[in-house]
């Protein structure tokens, strides 16, 4: 442990809240020193985010909860030190940046906090220009952070926590919803932050390929939300794989890979699991080439009708504007019906605006967009629903009942669907995403990862022909994200059309049949998924990046794993 005094200590800290059946996290001890970036991994309601509401007094004093023990920050106690003046000692990133955007202004957004702790205005000016320079949102300081993606947003509520100078910043998954640039800007602003030793990072985060290369210190939770354990990131990871994987927690794609690898005797038992893409790239060149396997999944997609009979959602032309914005620049685009079909781009590039005009969340321009024979731009939302699903990229955005079995059950009422039928179908939504436990319980207490898979299952209930999700995996555990893949892959089974918008480009090739690329609201690129990954160049020229795993590897080992993954 570091000589320093610690910036945080955590003692015997237990959360329950209002009507919980059990606390989570319970029993937590520990400390964080300057200097120490603090990466705190667990399962879905393992008590992740509600750990980081204890770390800034927010939880208990403005959110309701039994609070048992103690939370110190800079010597100062959470509990009983106002938040107000918490916040010169920890700075906080949520989940949901819209949760803490108040202002009409992207510089405004980062002077707020500044000027409330009276700060002299050059001092707030030139703090909040080196924020906004470090994340690559100065040009757009005057902007309203509404007109920015939710990635810009992500990228703002980071800047407004460098800003603020505490020595601790706590962030609960802040590059969720970044592309890969966006992701390495905010690593190495807070790399940057870091290096003098001053300052603390405590980090819950899911994409742990780039949190690898910055945290130096890993916590995990257990389900029960107890400390499971606590060391260096690479022994932690190295020494207790098995059990991380049995707890369905995320590690790094290459672990998974080669441990995929080794329970199917291509790589020796005794190999050190890897961690990076490199390890497993030099751990395969020692196999011998003839005990690799060399079966590509077959990647032939058959030709669509030419009379469109097997399109399920068609877009003509579209144009989608907001305010005196244009977002989407004239879209033809054709989706498969039965495809799981992905939306990619870079931040801003118009992705979200695009699912939600194919949805009729925004409302399309009239003719411009058929889903299964209905205009989104004239159909009443009971007729579209019944076509179409809509997930959105933040549950809470969706939720407007007082218990999950009453959000379930919304949509059926709506439609006049008998009780008795209405009580068997949620009771087996609630099976199916694991909420049995949490029918009674308000869908704003529920855990991030809870909360995406009761969106996900109020939009299922119906039974719609599309299902349009914005980023499904956003705030699940790894065995949550791929029980919920296995089930979309199952209702693209079942004919059901599948179509999500995510960042994640490895989850793109592993399990997606078609693929969209946009690019500054244009199209840049669409296909089977496979031929699009096969063009040189192409996503690069869209601002993307392959993933590490696809270029680590060769194309009959990268076939091999996707075939796995299922």
């Amino acid at each position: 442990m570091p000589p320093s005094a610690p910036l945080l200590r955590v003692r015997d800290l237990t959360i329950t809240y209002p009507g919980g059946e059990r606390p989570a996290p319970e029993g937590l001890n520990f400390e964080v020193h300057p200097g120490e970036v603090v990466l705190v991994l667990g399962p879905s309601g393992s008590g992740k985010s509600t750990l980081t509401l204890a770390l800034n007094g927010l939880l208990p004093q403005s959110v309701p909860a039994e609070l048992d023990g103690t939370v110190d920050v800079s010597g100062r106690s959470t509990m009983e030190t106002p938040v107000a003046a918490l916040s010169s000692d920890v700075a906080m990133v949520f989940q949901d940046p819209d949760a803490q955007l108040v202002t009409g202004s992207v510089l405004d957004e980062v002077a707020f906090a500044l000027e409330n702790m009276l700060v002299p205005a050059p001092e707030v000016v030139s703090r909040a220009e080196a924020a906004l320079r470090r994340v690559g949102l100065w040009k757009r300081r005057h902007e309203n952070p509404d007109l920015l993606s939710g990635g810009g947003r992500q990228r703002l509520a980071i800047a407004c926590a460098i800003a603020m100078g505490s020595p601790v910043i706590v962030l609960d998954e802040p590059t969720a919803n970044l592309d890969p640039q966006g992701i390495d800007d905010v690593y190495g602003a807070l790399g940057d932050l870091i290096a003098s030793g001053e300052r603390a990072i405590v980090l819950v985060e899911h994409n742990l390929d780039a949190a690898m290369r910055f945290a130096g210190r890993c916590i995990v939770l257990d389900q029960q939300g107890r400390l499971a354990f606590d060391g260096p990131v690479d022994r932690v990871l190295r020494e207790h794989t098995e059990e991380l994987l049995a707890m369905g927690v995320w590690l790094p794609a290459a672990t998974l890979a080669a441990h995929a690898l080794r329970e199917r005797g291509i790589l020796p038992a005794t190999l050190p699991l890897p961690l990076t893409p490199e390890e497993l790239a030099a751990a395969v060149a020692a196999v011998p080439a003839a005990e690799l396997p060399t079966r590509v999944v077959d990647s032939a997609v058959a030709e669509e009708p030419a009379d469109g009979s097997d399109v399920a959602v068609r877009a003509r032309n579209l144009i989608v504007s907001r305010g005196r914005t244009e977002i989407l620049h004239g879209i033809d685009l054709d989706i498969p019906r039965g495809s799981l079909t992905a939306i990619v781009g870079t931040n801003g590039a118009g992705k979200t605006t695009l699912i939600q005009a194919l949805a009729g969340v925004v409302p399309p321009p009239k003719g411009r967009v058929s889903v299964g024979g209905i205009d989104p731009g004239r159909a009443a939302p009971r007729d579209l629903t019944a076509r179409i699903g809509f997930v959105f990229q933040n549950p809470e955005h969706q939720f407007i009942a007082h218990t999950v079995f009453d959000e379930l059950a919304h949509g059926l009422r709506l439609r006049g669907t008998p009780d008795a039928e209405i009580a068997e179908r949620v009771q087996g939504m609630l099976v199916r995403f694991g909420l049995e436990e949490k029918a009674d319980v308000h869908p704003f207490l529920l855990s991030g990862g809870e909360k995406r898979r009761l969106s996900v299952g109020t939009a299922l209930i119906t039974r719609p022909d599309v299902l349009a999700l914005d980023e499904p995996t956003f705030g699940q555990d790894r065995a949550r994200a791929d029980e919920l893949l296995g089930l979309l892959e199952g209702l693209r089974d079942e004919g059901t059309t599948i179509v999500i918008v995510t960042h994640d480009l490895q989850l793109v090739a592993d399990r997606t049949t078609h693929t969209v690329i946009l690019t500054d609201g244009r199209l840049h690129a669409a296909g089977p998924t496979a031929q699009l990954f096969a063009a040189e160049g192409l996503f690069e020229s869209a601002g993307l990046r392959l993933p590490a795993m696809h270029r680590a590897l060769d194309p009959a080992l990268r076939g091999y794993l996707a075939e796995a993954a299922r």
